[in-house]
């Protein structure tokens, strides 16, 4: 069929499009800070709405960080965030050899210190926020069904009943995908391989983000490809401008993208700016691979869509995964290959040949049943809430000029603090009081980003958070305070 994909209309719903007036009204100050909102019995009689509607509105307006519930006396204002957002980031305009340091990685860390309290540094939701019950049961379930699944190698191109719900859900963003377009994976990691392997050799560059996925610039290590770091906004995401700059010598033979949500920087890309993307790099040649692993992690509204839905030629990849969003033991993932299908089913078989069939039937049951919408519902208000709370405690908790995203989806959080201060040596004393996080230099092949980290929102806020949060913010202080200093204690 064509690769041609429709971009889809956008639909909202009441409560949506109530919550945006009402957040619009605060913006303005229409509606002030410590103001009380009027209330869900006023509003709904005022607006002929039903009660559970206008409660949705503030639930959502909730997640934004926008309003706050007071015990038995109603809805209020929040104070507004205070701290700038990061500026565009200004990488090295040459392309560079990758290396990562394996000992500062997050699972290296863990490794070494298995004193770890607070783990702010891995990006692997707690697993109380996944579906495991509802998995186990309809695994038992297509295992009483189908037995023989488990001595069933299956299709290398992947399962499918699977590929048909994943094509069924394409839909959802405008997609006119058929499960024959699709191939099933090992997880996103395996995906983002095969689509390298497909279209780079050893000393091509690829352009990419700046900062990076630094599991994106393992791969790259590995493959002996260089990086040209494009900038990128903590809003907008990559520069198109920097992009088409970047790319008119025919240096760059393909281009790795997360619009949707970025790790680390939690950056969304605007439907405009990937409309563009996408027919800058199909006109010269350039094969887009997108990692879309976080689209479906947006906190309000109609899911964003990818890059891919502007795709008229097959020149762009689109990766995804069940892996962080259902069950990441399963480590499945899938992708859309457009005109380089043939190689990577050619890749796949060469590499893994298939995927668990057993395991692929399972997620696909779990689409078709319906719990998949559901649990994506109170994963995503979970992670809302999780992000909320840890604006709001570096907010309160570091230093005034410090820098913050505050993201539309996902559960990373990107910090850019004053440049006197070294995350490597902050690292080294959170590290000595339990406490982990993932230092900027480790998204970068420059090794830029030393004043920056990532913190991870994986688990339900606690205490124990706050005071991790509270006690980072003193260590940079300290730093800043005593920059030649070894001894941070207090």
């Amino acid at each position: 069929m064509s690769e041609t994909i429709q971009a889809p209309l956008q639909r909202k719903t009441l409560y949506i499009q109530l919550a945006e007036e009402m957040a619009q009204a605060i913006e303005t100050g229409v509606l002030r800070v410590g103001e009380k909102m009027p209330s869900i019995r006023k509003l709904s009689g005022q607006r002929q709405l039903s009660l559970s509607t206008v409660m949705e509105a503030y639930r959502e307006l909730e997640d934004r960080g926008l309003i706050e519930a007071r015990p038995q006396s109603g809805f209020y204002v929040r104070q507004k965030r205070s701290m700038a957002i990061p500026e565009i980031t200004a990488p090295p305009k040459n392309p560079s050899h990758v290396f990562i340091d394996p000992l500062l990685t997050p699972s290296a860390l863990w490794r070494l210190n298995k004193e770890i309290r607070v783990d702010l540094g891995m990006a692997i939701l707690s697993p109380k926020l996944f579906p495991n019950q509802q998995i186990q049961r309809l695994l038992s379930q297509v295992g009483r069904q189908e037995p023989d699944l488990i001595a069933d190698y299956g299709e290398s191109q992947g399962d499918i009943e699977l590929r048909r719900q994943i094509s069924r859900r394409s839909l959802l963003w405008g997609g006119q995908v058929e499960a024959d377009e699709i191939i099933i994976t090992q997880g996103g990691i395996e995906a983002l391989n095969l689509c390298l392997r497909a279209v780079t050799k050893p000393g091509d560059v690829v352009a990419i983000e700046s900062p990076a996925y630094f599991g994106l610039l393992q791969i790259l290590e590995s493959f002996e490809l260089k990086a040209l770091e494009i900038p990128t906004h903590a809003k907008t995401g990559i520069s198109i401008e920097a992009l088409e700059l970047a790319t008119r010598n025919g240096e760059v033979k393909a281009c790795v993208v997360l619009p949707n949500f970025a790790n680390p920087l939690g950056s969304l890309m605007p439907d405009e700016n990937k409309q563009r993307m996408v027919q800058l790099l199909a006109e010269r040649g350039i094969p887009l691979i997108e990692d879309d692993i976080y689209g479906e992690f947006c906190y309000s509204g109609d899911r964003p869509i990818p890059a891919k839905a502007f795709d008229q030629t097959g020149n762009v990849m689109l990766i995804s995964s069940f892996t962080k969003i259902v069950a990441p033991g399963f480590r499945i993932g899938w992708v859309l290959a457009g005109k380089w299908q043939k190689k990577i089913e050619q890749l796949k078989f060469i590499n893994t040949y298939s995927t668990p069939v057993l395991l692929q039937r399972t997620i696909a049951k779990f689409l078709e049943t319906g719990g998949y919408d559901h649990h994506l519902r109170r994963l995503r208000k979970s992670c809302a809430e999780q992000v909320n709370h840890a604006v709001d405690a570096i907010q309160r908790h570091f230093p005034s000029d410090t820098r913050l995203n505050m993201p539309q989806g996902g559960y990373v959080l990107w910090v850019e603090l004053n440049k006197g201060i070294d995350t490597i040596t902050l690292l080294q004393h959170a590290l000595a009081e339990g406490i982990s996080f993932t230092p900027g230099v480790l998204f970068s092949p420059s090794h830029s980003y030393r004043n920056c980290l990532r913190i991870c929102c994986v688990e339900a806020w606690t205490t124990k958070h706050e005071k991790a949060i509270a006690r980072l913010g003193e260590l940079a202080r300290l730093q800043l305070a005593q920059p030649h200093s070894s001894d941070l204690t207090a």
